[in-house]
């Protein structure tokens, strides 16, 4: 048979297929997410995510020497306080566990990356994602306690702040508080097209942060919307993100394609706490392939158009892609 076309010729062999790759991973396109609690002494397992921690501030650098160790230089942070309230006081104290964690990570390993996460549901006794005026978040009161929350982790050494609480305007309110006092050259990745998700139970389990009535509806986006996903992405931009985020990840690789091909900084995405829950269940179950479908799936979220990816399985990947399995 004459055909000039075959595209086989590029699947040949191992050499040819990676030299040909459109998609390319990097350990550095991988943030690794920490849980820091401020009541625990040593490590405790998290029963809802197997295989991963809870560190105390006596034992948050383990985590980041077992980062360092897979070849793991980016953490996002996430702090269960000893004391809750109706405000989340404790998100902004300059003594809360978030802002000893960091001062504990950056006194011994200065040069390790690490991100925060800026929200009050981990924080406040009702665990809603801002200040309450009656059932309901207020969205402008929710403003001020972010920014603070954001300027106290940068003042105790965070080199990026993350809001995930999905107010409007909060992006602009946190640029704004930072460049006020001198961190002009902070970043700032912003949870743009962040849905009201299922996927988020092992996570609230393992943070306790889930609300204690009602849901969250009211602030994170519809999982039927996608125009609202750039609609917010716009506004993100506008109010001065460094880098635009899609979470979850693996239901909205749709979502990640239309946001990075709109917009020109950055995207990141976050393949969530069901999401690798399921993989390993099914694992457990003998029904899967755990590594390759760990590969698979943080790849085709590359695919999709993320630079970056923040996964409980990014010690496993970093090590999959120095063993030449993706990447």
């Amino acid at each position: 048979m004459e055909l000039i076309q075959r595209p086989r010729r590029l699947r040949g062999n191992d050499a040819v297929r990676r030299l040909c790759r459109e998609t390319r991973m990097s350990p550095d396109s991988l943030i690794y997410p920490i849980f820091v609690d401020e009541t625990l002494q040593g490590t405790r397992p998290i029963e809802a995510l197997p295989g991963q921690n809870h560190y105390g501030l006596d034992s948050v650098c383990l985590a980041v020497e077992e980062c360092l160790a897979a070849g793991v230089h980016h953490c996002i942070l996430f702090g269960l306080p000893a004391h809750k309230d109706a405000v989340g006081s404790s998100a902004w104290a300059e003594d809360g566990v978030v802002q000893k964690a960091i001062r504990a990570i950056k006194e011994k390993y200065p040069e390790f990356y690490v991100i925060t996460d800026v929200c009050m549901c981990e924080y406040t006794d009702h665990g809603h994602c801002g200040i309450l005026c009656g059932h309901e978040v207020d969205n402008d009161k929710t403003l001020e306690v972010l920014a603070k929350t954001a300027l106290s982790h940068v003042q105790a050494g965070a080199d990026m702040v993350a809001p995930s609480d999905m107010m409007d305007g909060r992006v602009a309110a946190i640029r704004a508080i930072l460049d006020e006092h001198g961190y002009t050259a902070t970043p700032i990745m912003a949870y743009s097209a962040k849905y009201a998700s299922a996927f988020y139970g092992p996570f609230r389990s393992a943070a306790g942060s889930a609300p204690s009535f009602g849901d969250r509806k009211g602030y994170q986006m519809d999982p039927h919307n996608r125009k609202e996903a750039l609609k917010e992405c716009a506004l993100d931009v506008e109010e001065g993100a460094d880098i635009l985020m899609v979470k979850p990840a693996l239901s909205y690789l749709d979502v990640i394609r239309e946001c990075s091909d709109a917009y020109d900084l950055p995207m990141c995405a976050y393949s969530v706490s069901g999401e690798y829950a399921m993989i390993k269940a099914a694992a457990a179950a003998g029904l899967i392939n755990e590594y390759r479908i760990m590969c698979e799936s943080a790849l085709s979220v590359f695919r999709a158009g993320a630079n970056m990816l923040i996964t409980y399985y990014a010690k496993e990947l970093a090590q999959a892609i120095q063993k030449g399995d993706i990447g």
